[in-house]
Order: structure tokens, then sequence, then C-alpha cells
């Protein structure tokens, strides 16, 4: 059964952010909103979720998933960052952008890239999910929601509940998202390099 959550996109409600994070902690997929397109997002270390949620979207382990952060602190655990990573970091997040990093081994060899040990991370600035965060109390992993097959990202929870009715746990309704997805920006090297560009202005990378 997939459980339908209509929370307030600025004041989510406490009580349904708690349901949908223990569905999360039993080893649950939900749809997420994001400051971009929504996304579908798991435990990081719930390997049997990682694996159904790749299956949903259909890709393989050589397509990075994103880890989704609370706030820059976070991200040193999971990623190497040196001075001039942090300040361009600091400069554009939150906000709808994901990084390419070079993964810790803090990060399970799975979600990393398998040739280049890199990982994708993000903070996000929703208040639904940044609550979401927070009340599991560690990263989430994710990816944007696009359906095998599909052209567009999916913006309408609705919509989601129908396609992926009994697939996921949850679906949380925090209004319509957009058909934008991140700007993806790759630091793993000597310098910055556009990826792809999304929502979030390159400009703040110096791109």
């Amino acid at each position: 059964m997939t459980h339908y959550f209509e929370i307030h996109p600025v004041d989510p409600q406490q009580r349904l952010i708690r349901q949908a994070a223990q569905l999360i902690q039993s080893g649950g997929i939900a749809a997420v909103p994001t400051d971009s397109a929504y996304s579908l997002v798991c435990r990081l270390d719930d390997k049997a979720a990682v694996e159904k949620l790749r299956r949903i979207r259909g890709v393989d382990d050589k397509h990075h998933l994103t880890l989704l952060v609370r706030d820059l602190s976070e991200i040193a655990t999971y990623a190497r960052v040196d001075n001039r990573q942090y300040r361009q970091l600091k400069s554009a997040m939150p906000g709808p952008y994901t990084v390419i990093l070079e993964a810790t081994k803090e990060v399970p060899r799975r979600l990393s890239h398998p040739s280049r040990k890199t990982i994708g991370v993000r903070v996000p600035e929703n208040p639904i999910l940044l609550a979401l965060l927070e009340e599991v109390g560690e990263p989430l992993i994710g990816t944007t929601l696009q359906l095998p097959g599909d052209d567009h990202m999916l913006s309408d929870p609705e919509e989601v509940r129908e396609r992926l009715d009994k697939q996921i746990e949850v679906v949380i309704d925090g209004g319509a998202g957009t058909l934008e997805p991140t700007t993806i920006i790759d630091l793993s090297g000597a310098d910055p390099v556009l990826l792809r560009e999304g929502r979030g202005d390159p400009a703040v990378f110096g791109l």
C-alpha cells in the first residue's frame, strides 16, 4: 500500500513528517518534492531499497544517485572537500544544484560511481524535504523522478501516486514541482565542469 500525505509546502505538519520518516526508516521508498523536480528517496545504507529504487527508475549502477544532506557540515563525512570546493559549495547551497565530489569510505561502494569513486551531493532548500531529513536523522539517497520511457520528469504528486501505486511506500504531496532538474556541476577535478544545466545558475561556480 502506498501512503499519500498532503504536507504544507512552507510549514510542514510534523506528525505527517514523522510518519513518512518511519516508513523510510523501515525500508520504504518515498516520492518527495524538492527545490526542482520530485525525487525518489530511500535510506543510504538500505541495499534492498536502493536496488528497488534503481529498478523503478530504470538506471544501472553507473548512474549517479544523489546524496541529500541537511547542511554543508554533513557533506564532509561522505565526500572529500577542500577549502576551494567548500567556498564554492557555500555560495551555492542550499539550492537546486547537484555537485559531483570524490566519495569517502563512508559511502557504500555500491552507491559511488563504479569506476570514478565519486558521489553526487546536494543540500536542498525545500522545507518539506529538509524537515524529513531532520526527522530521519541521516542523509537520504535519491534520484530525479523520471520513469523509464518518459521524456519528462514527474512533477504532479497525483500522477506520481497513479503511476507508482503499490510500488513505493510514500508519496508526499507538497504541491506541484517544476519540470526543471538540478544543475549538475562536477567538482571532482581541478576545475568545475558543467554536466547539466538546470534550475541553478552555473555562474555561481564561475561557469
